[in-house]
């Protein structure tokens, strides 16, 4: 097919059940250091990505995560964050896996390898030419995804990946794909490792650099997150006391008052 799915390779390493503890560990920590250079080197495609899902979010469209297994449960962590953290609706950005939510706990057998069903759980969100599709897998072979991203294409929806396999067929298929090789795994072909914590950094920095473009974070504060507990009420105090100078007391009058840090900052007077 004209790639090599480096995270299938043999790992660098042989014998493990020999190793102790402390190689054991230490060897999985040496393969790790090595995966937010692998990051970097993918920047300028993250910010193709980025970019361009800034642009259609601003326009009232929305982002979506579809993947199998590891790399769609990563999607639907990132996608679960962005409203308690940001305080952006809940419809904003979303996760979808194959299998559907049972696939979030529990492996559901040969749901990736569908090549209808990604499409229809896209539809199913309704969704149009407004919204923004990244697909997420670490071979770049996956079927579920690589369909889904297909058919979203010939409908004129933009589509973007995560993979860490340079040319899979996944990355030929998205318009704005991400590729960050990361090489072969510890344990052989276990892309919950590197490729996996590699796949969680390029969420990181799409969404939290999406959030930020979207003026959802002031100076470095999250001004809109959802103060669903008393850390997070407590976290907004001391930002209004800082932001405000104003003392504790009335800072937590404020909070209580207006409901947000966004808020109270905008009515303080």
């Amino acid at each position: 097919m004209g790639y090599t799915k480096t995270t299938e390779l043999d790992s660098n390493y042989n014998h493990l059940e020999k190793m102790s503890t402390s190689e054991l560990l230490t060897y999985i920590n040496n393969e790790d250091k090595t995966v937010a250079f692998s990051v970097e080197k993918a920047i300028p495609q993250i910010e193709l990505l980025s970019k361009i899902i800034v642009k259609k979010l601003t326009n009232g469209g929305r982002l979506f995560y579809i993947g199998a297994g590891t790399s769609g449960r990563l999607g639907i962590l990132d996608a679960s964050e962005c409203p308690p953290t940001f305080g952006v609706p809940h419809e904003l950005v979303n996760g979808l896996i194959a299998g559907g939510d049972t696939a979030i706990r529990k492996a559901v057998e040969f749901a990736e390898d569908s090549k209808t069903q990604g499409w229809k759980d896209l539809q199913d969100q309704q969704i149009s030419t407004k919204d923004v599709v990244v697909g997420i897998a670490a071979s770049g072979t996956t079927p579920y995804v690589i369909s889904a991203l297909e058919m979203c294409n010939k409908n004129e929806i933009i589509t973007g990946c995560i993979t860490c396999n340079k040319n899979s067929p996944l990355s030929t298929t998205a318009l704005y794909p991400i590729e960050t090789v990361v090489g072969p795994e510890f344990v052989t072909g276990s892309s919950r490792m590197k490729a996996g914590t590699a796949q969680k950094m390029v969420l990181n920095m799409i969404s939290t650099t999406t959030m930020i473009l979207l003026g959802k974070v002031k100076g470095n504060k999250m001004i809109d997150m959802q103060l669903s507990n008393n850390k997070l009420v407590n976290r907004g105090i001391m930002m209004l006391c800082k932001e405000l100078h104003i003392n504790k007391t009335k800072a937590s009058q404020l909070l209580q008052e207006y409901g947000s840090v966004r808020k109270a900052i905008k009515n303080y007077k």
